[in-house]
């Protein structure tokens, strides 16, 4: 029976924790939830307070900063140019030390050999060294 008690009292500490957001709640709800587990054992009441204490400060203080932290970090889409560094690219038309093409991430760019004494032909697959301006800097590489 106490099993069934703890785990109605953590759905409802999960479900206030909606109203709040402040995680909490849902710390407090986990924290019943262990008691709920353990209570199935058959454990005394005060066996069930003692492991919801603990339950319950192990969450506040070590799980809910994690879950913070993590929730706190933005994720970043970089658009710029200087994304593609590091890219494949498929050179469209012959790139040497000046001049070329290669389809870069969906679309054409103009292109340049990184050294001047290399030239790749139509089909051959690069690297992006370096971004530029509109010209992206290959190179056969690894």
């Amino acid at each position: 029976m106490g099993a069934l008690i703890w785990f109605i009292i953590a759905l409802v500490l999960a479900s206030a924790e909606l109203l709040v957001g402040e995680l909490t709640l849902l710390m407090l709800g986990v924290a019943a939830l262990v008691v709920s587990a353990t209570a199935l054992a058959g454990i005394p009441l005060w066996a069930e307070l003692a492991v919801f204490g603990v339950a319950s400060i192990a969450t506040v203080v070590g799980l809910k900063p994690m879950i913070k932290r993590r929730m706190n970090t933005s994720l970043v889409l970089d658009t710029s140019p200087s994304a593609l560094v590091g890219q494949k690219a498929e050179v469209l038309e012959a790139v040497g030390a000046t001049s070329g093409q290669v389809r870069l991430d969906g679309s054409i760019w103009s292109a340049r050999a990184l050294t001047p004494t290399d030239t790749f032909a139509p089909g051959e697959v690069v690297h992006v060294v370096e971004i530029e301006g509109t010209t992206a800097v290959v190179w056969k590489g690894v």
